[in-house]
């Protein structure tokens, strides 16, 4: 549990730190805080339906979700749930889009990219 609030702290922290440099905008550190606080409760709901028998979200959605910003909060929720931490295909093809989502977004960034999409 540690590791993955060290790692959504530090990631987060950059985060911060490259908006107040301003190499990225506030509503882009703002986009993954809410991405990440979604990501979490939706693994939250999906392990207390897992416990209850009842309908799940599909790991598509959840590997998603995760690529797409939500990773920090997704990383978090698996320790403290403990929920999709032992299924290695599942933890291969996470992990595979944390590095996705942090090299695109670095690329954006090197490229002066990332302030034209978030400009608006």
């Amino acid at each position: 549990m540690a590791f993955a609030c060290t790692v959504a702290a530090a990631f987060s922290a950059l985060l911060a730190a490259l908006s107040a440099l301003g190499h990225i905008s506030l509503k882009l550190v703002g986009a993954y805080m809410l991405l990440s606080a979604i990501t979490f409760a939706m693994y939250g709901f999906d392990k207390a339906a897992a416990e209850r028998g009842q309908w799940r979200t599909s790991e598509a959605t959840l590997l998603f979700v995760g690529l797409i910003g939500g990773w920090p909060g997704a990383l978090v929720a698996q320790r403290l749930f403990r929920h999709k931490t032992r299924k290695q295909p599942f933890q291969a093809i996470f992990w595979c889009g944390v590095v996705v989502n942090c090299g695109v977004v670095g690329w954006l960034i090197y490229a002066g990219e990332v302030g034209r999409l978030w400009a608006v």
